[in-house]
C-alpha cells in the first residue's frame, strides 16, 4: 500500500532501476568486450543505482563502436570508474545483505554497521577480489587475498564512512519504514548509500589504479585463431587499452605480470590506510551524535514519526512507537461523516440478571469532516465508542475483545469498582493481548456522568479514539435535577498530517490540528433543536487527554449542577456561561432557552475552533448549534 508521496515515486525509481539493469546486462553480455567479473559488477551496480549505474557504464564502459573499447576506456577517471565499480559491487552486495539479516534478527544499529562493515569487506575481499579476479591476477587464492587486502581495506574504508552516516541517518529520520527490508524506502536508502559510498571511494580507487594497486577497466575479446604474442607491460591505467586484437590470454597475462609491482609508496600507504580508517571511524560513531544507535528494526522499523518531532540519540524507543503513526495498512473499516459515534450499547444478553456488553477494539478510519479523515482506534467501529447505559445498582459484565496489533486495557474513569476491575496495564490487571478477550464485571454503585478509556499506553490510545461515555441513571429517578433534553459532548483532539494520522500529544511535533465534538468537526458536529422555554442537559466529557477547554453556551448563562459524576447539592450549584472541562473531567449543565435563534457551544479557546488553522462556513472544530424555535 502506498501511503507517502515518496512511495509513489519509488515504484516509479525501482521500475527504471529494473530496466536499466536489464538493458546493462543484455548488453555487457552480448557487446562489450569485457570480462565477466565486470560485467557482473557494472549489472550489480545498476541494479544499487539504477540508471545512474546504466549512465556510469555508457559514459566510461559502453564500446561506443566495435574495436575501440580499449581506447574509449584508456583514460585515468575511466580506469577509475572501473575499479570503484568492482569495490561497490562486492562490498555494498555485502552491506545490503548484511543489513536485511540484522534488520529481520533485530540487532541494534551500532551492531548492525559492525556487521555490515565484516560482511561488506569479507565479501569484497574473499569473493569478488581473490576468487573472482583469480584467473586475471593469477596465483594461488590465498595469493590474491594477501595482494587484495590492502587496496580493498583502503576502498572499502572509504566506502564505508559514507554508507553508515548515510544510511543511519536516513533509516532512523522521521520515517523509520526505512528500517524494514519489506518496504521500498529501505531498498531507497540502501541505494542513496551506496551511491555516496561510490563518491567517496571513488578518488581512492583512482590513485590505487594509477598506483598499480588495482585493476580498472578490462578488454576481453575472443581468441583468434593464431595466439598473438604477449603485449608488453603497460602503465596501470592503461591496461588492456592497447592493440585491439589482443586475445584474453594475453590481456591476463600482462595484469598479472603488473600486479606485483606498485607505484605507491611506504609513507603513501601508510598515510592514505591511516586517512581511510579515520574516515571509517567518523562515518560509523557520529550518527550516534543523532539518533539512539541502541534502537533496532524491531524496536522502530516501520514507524514514522510526525513534522516537528525532536529524536535525540537518548529518545526511547517507547516513546517513539507512542508517537509514530497510525499504519494506514491496519485499517480494518472505514466510515463516512454521516456515521456518528456514541450510539447506545445493548446488552447482548442477561445471565442470571448480569447484563453483559461486547466491546471490540480495532482500527478504523473514521470521516470527521467530508474530505477530512483520521486513522483511529475504535470500540465497536464507532468515535467515540458507544455509550454505555446502566442505572444504579445494576451488575455488568464486560467482554472486551482486542483486535490491535498491540496491548490494551478499558479504564471506567471515577467508578467504584473492585481494583481488579480498575483497569490500569501491569497494575491491576495483564494487558489485554491482539487478539485476546477480557472480562470486567462489577456492581455500579454510582449515578452520573462518567466515562470509560484505554489505560495502556493511554497517551496514544486513548489520544486516538479509545473513549465512550458512560452514563449511570439514579435508581430514583426524581433524584437527578430534571431537563427536558439530554446531550453528552465528548471532546477529541487530532493531528493528521500528510495523510498520516497521530496521536496529538502536549509536545513537540504533538499538537493537535483537528479537535472534534463526539469525533466530528463543525460543521459536521450535530445541531441541536429546541423551543423556547424548553431545558437542555448538556454533559460535558473531558475525553481529550492534552487541552483545557473553556467550553462557553451562547444565548444566556447556564447553572453547573453536577461535577466528574456527582450532583452538586443545590447551595453549590452556581451560574455560568464558560466551563473550564480539563482531560477527564465531568461538568453536568442545565442551559435554559430564551430566545428563538441558532446558539453555539464553543471552546473559547479560538484556535480550538478552527480546522487545521482554518473557519469552515464561520468556525470549525469545538462548536455545535442549538437551534431554538417558538
Amino acid at each position: 500500500m502506498l501511503i507517502q508521496p515518496i512511495d509513489y515515486f519509488l515504484v516509479v525509481w525501482f521500475a527504471l532501476v529494473a530496466v536499466s539493469t536489464v538493458w546493462v546486462g543484455v548488453d555487457q553480455f552480448r557487446n562489450n568486450p569485457e570480462p565477466a567479473v565486470m560485467k557482473w559488477g557494472f549489472i550489480l551496480v545498476t541494479l544499487y543505482l539504477g540508471p545512474i549505474g546504466a549512465l556510469l557504464y555508457v559514459l566510461a564502459d559502453k564500446e561506443p563502436r566495435p574495436g575501440e573499447h580499449e581506447e574509449f576506456t584508456k583514460p585515468l577517471w575511466k580506469q577509475g570508474i572501473g575499479s570503484t565499480i568492482h569495490c561497490v559491487a562486492g562490498d555494498a552486495t555485502g552491506i545490503i545483505a548484511a543489513a536485511a539479516i540484522t534488520a529481520a534478527l533485530g540487532l541494534p544499529m551500532w551492531v548492525d554497521l559492525i556487521v555490515e562493515y565484516i560482511a561488506g569487506f569479507a565479501f569484497g575481499l574473499f569473493i569478488f577480489q581473490a576468487l573472482f579476479m583469480k584467473n586475471i591476477m593469477g596465483g594461488s587464492y590465498w595469493q590474491n587475498v594477501r595482494r587484495s587486502f590492502l587496496p580493498e581495506f583502503i576502498s572499502m574504508n572509504f566506502m564505508m564512512a559514507a554508507m553508515a552516516p548515510v544510511m543511519t541517518l536516513l533509516m532512523m529520520g522521521r520515517d523509520m519504514r526505512a528500517m524494514a527490508p519489506d518496504e521500498l524506502l529501505f531498498w531507497a536508502v540502501m541505494s542513496v548509500g551506496v551511491a555516496a559510498g561510490f563518491a567517496l571511494a571513488y578518488p581512492a580507487n583512482v590513485w590505487l589504479v594509477k598506483k598499480g594497486l588495482k585493476h580498472g577497466l578490462m578488454t576481453e575479446r575472443p581468441k583468434p585463431a593464431e595466439a598473438q604474442p604477449p603485449a608488453p607491460a603497460e602503465h596501470p591505467a592503461h591496461r588492456g587499452t592497447e592493440g585491439h586484437d589482443h586475445p584474453s590470454e594475453s590481456a591476463h597475462a600482462a595484469m598479472r605480470h603488473q600486479m606485483p609491482s606498485t607505484g605507491a609508496t611506504v609513507p603513501q600507504l601508510v598515510v592514505v590506510s591511516a586517512v581511510a580508517t579515520i574516515a571509517l571511524a567518523v562515518g560509523m560513531v557520529a550518527p550516534a551524535n543523532a539518533v539512539n544507535m541502541t534502537l533496532s528494526a524491531r524496536d522502530v522499523g516501520g514507524l514514522i514519526m510526525p513534522p516537528g518531532m525532536i529524536m535525540t540519540r537518548d529518545t526511547p524507543g517507547e516513546a517513539m512507537r507512542d508517537m509514530a503513526a497510525v499504519d494506514p495498512r491496519d485499517v480494518a473499516e472505514r466510515y463516512d461523516v454521516d456515521t456518528r459515534g456514541d450510539q447506545l450499547l445493548d446488552p447482548v444478553r442477561v445471565d442470571d440478571g448480569v447484563k453483559v456488553f461486547e466491546l471490540t477494539v480495532s482500527i478504523i478510519q473514521w470521516e470527521i469532516l467530508p474530505g477530512v479523515t483520521v486513522d483511529a482506534y475504535a470500540y465497536n467501529g464507532q468515535i467515540p465508542g458507544p455509550r454505555l447505559n446502566f442505572t444504579e445498582g445494576d451488575r455488568v459484565r464486560i467482554e472486551v475483545t482486542n483486535q490491535l496489533d498491540t496491548t490494551t486495557t478499558v479504564h471506567w474513569h471515577g467508578l467504584d469498582v473492585p481494583n481488579e476491575m480498575d483497569g490500569p496495564a501491569e497494575i491491576t490487571q495483564d494487558p489485554i493481548q491482539p487478539g485476546q478477550t477480557y472480562t470486567y464485571e462489577y456492581t455500579v454503585n454510582q449515578w452520573g456522568t462518567f466515562f470509560y478509556h484505554s489505560h495502556d499506553h493511554a497517551d496514544r490510545q486513548q489520544t486516538l479514539g479509545l473513549y465512550g461515555a458512560l452514563i449511570i441513571d439514579p435508581k430514583n429517578p426524581t433524584e437527578q435535577v430534571p431537563a427536558d433534553y439530554d446531550h453528552v459532548i465528548q471532546l477529541g483532539e487530532w493531528l493528521t498530517r500528510e495523510g498520516l494520522t497521530f496521536p496529538a500529544m502536549p509536545m513537540e511535533g504533538g499538537m493537535a490540528n483537528y479537535f472534534t465534538i463526539n469525533g466530528k468537526a463543525y460543521p459536521s458536529t450535530e445541531t441541536l433543536k429546541m423551543k423556547v422555554g424548553e431545558t437542555l442537559r448538556i454533559r460535558f466529557v473531558g475525553s481529550n487527554s492534552v487541552d483545557i477547554h473553556p467550553m462557553h453556551i451562547h444565548g444566556g448563562p447556564f447553572t453547573v449542577v453536577a461535577r466528574d459524576g456527582a450532583q452538586l447539592p443545590e447551595e453549590q450549584r452556581f451560574t455560568a456561561d464558560t466551563i473550564n472541562v480539563g482531560p477527564g473531567q465531568r461538568y453536568d449543565v442545565i442551559w435554559k432557552a430564551l430566545r428563538p435563534g441558532k446558539w453555539l457551544i464553543h471552546c473559547h479557546i479560538n484556535h480550538h475552533t478552527t480546522n487545521n488553522n482554518v473557519e469552515t462556513d464561520g468556525a470549525g472544530g469545538l462548536t455545535m448549534v442549538i437551534e431554538v424555535t417558538e
